[in-house]
């Protein structure tokens, strides 16, 4: 029998190449499995599946070559490629079996038998390539073996490249478990080779046809098989790398989309659709900002409750796309008048509530004034010549409340009190507001019994004439002093009598005391001052209130002249027809005519110019900031010359300071009005202040008296 050697280092190579084949089926299956179209895993399969046949059939040859025997070998063709291809349909096969989506024991132990026979297979046809005469010898128990072997490597191989095709697990992580199958594909080489028997005088039948030589067969499958396996792993890097780099964009792009959809989440969240404004949950938010501000650094801020008068007729005649733009149009007036640190939110409908920081409360009336004259100004929509106003409620922290909730509850209230005024305005939260329905049922009760009792009574607020610096007369100013609760704000309790209508009652006494006292001044010799008696809303447009008028003039022996009935420009503005019909009545009777909070409403020139009104007050809203603002003294200079060219006295209201003083005497101001000059005073206590004449005090440097053509005498 012919005894074979081994060359060792050629051992070794077979060795790396089975390790090497072994990495490639671990890369091949996960490359197989997550590769991303159907094309793809085909190409992959066979091209990785190839390669790697190749790999286990070339560690198959290497080891063949590396045994020796002391006669000249050879390998037939055809048998070595029938070998090859065994190789790479068992390899093809395996990379299909660990590609599917479960691997049950069964189907497991299956696939290993099978890949270990066709492993086998090309082990022994590569020996039947060597031709061998007489034919080789082998044995039974080794063969069992190595066939024992093949299978047990194939299921492992199986089981390993199962587990690990689905992670992209680092270069590491793969190496044991190739050396662990290279070992194992050897082995069942080594096996086979050791079950091979060799008679004596036996010839390699391979050497003497035309069968591949052994001595360049080595250098050509060991550069081609190395070549092809390295490719493979390379073309499979790079590809991974790609799909690296393609997974890193798509996931910045994914990041990148979930931000912008988180952002725009969290704007749909917080802010209101329709007009992108802050919604309530946002609104809540900024409250409980400025609350802790607040409570920090002692400041002050505003809940003001805006809502839209009108809206609903708006909605009902020109249909809800009209009335979503007008809502639009309302936001965006309304945010151009806002500070940086202020805040504008759209609770639903036509409610909107603003959050302002202050530092005194002339800030937020004077924000609130500027709103509602923004609002109904003009059109806000092009081609829809319609107006709407607001009515606007302000509670304040901390002098209301010190939490969200009661804050913007005390806005409400006060703003469905700027409702029941009359609407267009603005009304700052009072206690009373929140008195219960039995509270305010009481109240009105005792207003009824005091009707002509001694509770209700009328100060009055002497009005200066600039020229000369004399009084003029006085507007006359309702109280109530009740029994148990002393003096009741008026707001409270003329807004009461109004909504039950008491308030013709109220309004009916009020001017024949008016009347009654004004003659009694003329009695002590006054007989040119006047007096002004304010007409609410509801009492201008009862059917009695001409003939009251005229009694109260007849009973008391007035010159009617001298009475001076003042009625808000908004109260006028409500029916401009009826209004002017019963106005141009009162005309005729010779009483005057004043146009209360000349500026706050929406009066039409057109209108103004037919209304016969004797004159025009300016609302303290422009007064207060007459010094500080330009665009007040703008609006002032401008109500001046428009009530002098339609032969109007203007009376500016609200004077508090020497500096508005001048300001309104440089203008043209004919009459002056406010605390600077007296305060509200009962008729005792207004003699023993204006029963002389006053001296000039104050008067601006450059101002210069001059009678102008049709100004009132009186």
């Amino acid at each position: 029998m012919l005894i074979g050697s081994y060359t060792p280092w050629l051992v070794v190579v077979s060795f790396l190449v089975a390790v090497l084949a072994s990495f490639t089926a671990l890369d091949m299956a996960s490359r197989v499995t997550t590769a991303a179209t159907r094309r793809s895993t085909w190409l992959w399969l066979t091209g990785g599946g190839g390669a790697m046949g190749l790999g286990i059939w070339s560690m198959h040859f290497i080891g063949m070559l590396a045994f020796q025997l002391p006669i000249p070998l050879g390998y037939a063709l055809g048998l070595t490629t029938v070998s090859l291809l065994a190789a790479m349909a068992s390899s093809i096969f395996a990379l299909w079996l660990v590609s599917r989506p479960t691997l049950p024991h069964g189907r497991l132990a299956l696939g290993a038998l099978l890949m270990g026979s066709g492993i086998a297979s090309m082990h022994y046809l590569g020996m039947a390539a060597l031709h061998m005469q007489p034919g080789i010898d082998y044995h039974l128990g080794w063969v069992a073996l190595s066939l024992l072997i093949a299978v047990a490597a194939s299921w492992t191989a199986l089981h390993i490249a199962f587990r690990l095709r689905s992670s992209h697990r680092r270069l590491r992580d793969r190496i044991a478990p190739a050396l662990v199958l290279g070992a194992a594909i050897a082995g069942m080489h080594y096996t086979g080779m050791a079950a091979a028997r060799f008679p004596a005088g036996s010839i390699c039948g391979a050497v003497a046809g035309d069968g591949l030589q052994a001595q360049w067969l080595a250098l050509v499958v060991l550069v081609l098989t190395i070549a092809i396996l390295a490719i493979v792993l390379i073309v499979s890097w790079l590809d991974q790398r790609m799909e690296a780099q393609l997974l890193r964009l798509r996931n910045t792009d994914l990041s990148s989309s979930l931000d912008d959809a988180q952002a725009e989440l969290t704007q749909a969240a917080l802010h209101d659709p329709l007009t992108r404004l802050p919604n309530r949950r946002l609104l809540q938010q900024r409250i409980e900002q400025a609350l802790a501000e607040a409570e920090q650094r002692g400041s002050r801020f505003a809940v003001m409750f805006m809502d839209l008068d009108g809206f609903k007729q708006v909605n009902d005649a020109y249909g809800h796309q009209t009335g979503d733009a007008l809502l639009v149009a309302v936001a965006d007036r309304t945010r151009k008048l806002l500070r940086p640190g202020d805040m504008i939110a759209r609770l639903g409908g036509d409610e909107f509530v603003l959050v302002v920081p202050i530092e005194n409360d002339e800030d937020v009336a004077t924000l609130a004034s500027r709103i509602i004259q923004a609002v109904g100004r003009e059109p806000l929509l092009g081609g829809h010549d319609l107006q709407v106003t607001a009515s606007i409620g302000i509670a304040i922290c901390p002098d209301h409340a010190a939490n969200e909730r009661q804050l913007m509850a005390f806005a409400d209230a006060a703003m469905y009190q700027a409702k029941e005024a009359g609407r267009n305005a603005y009304v700052r939260f009072a206690d009373w507001m929140n008195d219960s329905a039995e509270q305010q049922f009481q109240l009105l009760a005792d207003l009824r019994r005091a009707i002509g009792t001694e509770q209700l009574f009328l100060h009055y607020q002497p009005k200066t004439r600039v020229a000369g610096q004399s009084i003029s007369g006085a507007e006359a100013l309702i109280r109530w002093r009740h029994p148990q609760q002393g003096l009741i704000p008026p707001d409270r309790f003329i807004r009461l009598a109004e909504r039950s209508g008491v308030i013709n009652d109220i309004g009916r006494w009020a001017l024949n005391e008016a009347c009654r006292q004004l003659r009694a001044w003329h009695n002590a010799g006054h007989d040119g001052w006047t007096v002004s008696v304010n007409l609410s809303p509801i009492q201008f447009a009862s059917p009695n209130l001409l003939r009251e008028v005229r009694e109260a003039l007849k009973t008391h022996h007035l010159e009617p002249r001298r009475l001076i009935l003042e009625i808000t420009e908004s109260t006028v503005m409500r029916d401009t027809e009826v209004s002017l019909t019963l106005l141009q009545a009162m005309a005729a009777l010779g009483v005057g005519i004043s146009i209360d909070d000349f500026g706050t409403g929406y009066s039409s020139l057109l209108y103004l110019k037919r209304l016969p009104a004797t004159e025009i007050k300016i609302d303290h809203a422009f007064v207060r900031d007459l010094e500080n603002s330009s665009e007040d003294v703008v609006i002032v200079s401008a109500i001046v010359a428009l009530g002098h060219a339609l032969d109007m006295d203007i009376v500016a209201e609200g004077v508090e300071t020497a500096g508005q003083r001048a300001y309104l005497e440089r203008l043209g101001c004919d009459y002056l009005q406010g605390y600077l000059l007296g305060r509200p005073v009962d008729p005792e206590r207004f003699m023993q202040l204006h029963d002389l004449p006053r001296p000039r005090v104050e008067v601006a440097a450059d101002w210069k008296a001059q009678a102008r053509p049709g100004a009132s005498a009186g």
